[in-house]
């Protein structure tokens, strides 16, 4: 869950974790900025089969909002993976990796 802040703080901010680090119940309650208002939503990974799908349940609104959001991630035979879910999401995530895997070889 916590890597989600890297690549999502675009929108996504004042993140406060809870649960385990990872996995199913993994909780992160996060402050979203969209249209000129902000609102609390809660993050929980409610289905996890790693290394292979992910699965979000997100709740804002006092409850009245309810989404939820799949990543569908498919290792590559040239090593990395591809990661199916939000378009701009995975755009960020994958100049982060690019990002962390140059400062890493650094």
């Amino acid at each position: 869950m916590a890597h989600h802040e890297r690549f999502t703080n675009h929108y996504l901010t004042d993140w406060r974790y809870s649960g385990p680090g990872r996995g199913t119940g993994s909780c992160a309650t996060v402050t979203v900025a969209l249209a000129g208002t902000k609102t609390d939503v809660t993050i929980e990974v409610v289905e996890a089969d790693a290394p292979r799908r992910i699965v979000e349940r997100n709740v804002s609104a006092a409850g009245r909002r309810l989404a939820r959001g799949t990543y569908t991630i498919e290792p590559l035979r040239t090593g990395g993976s591809h990661v199916s879910a939000n378009r701009t999401v995975m755009q960020r995530l994958a100049a982060e990796s690019a990002r962390h895997v140059s400062a890493a070889g650094s």
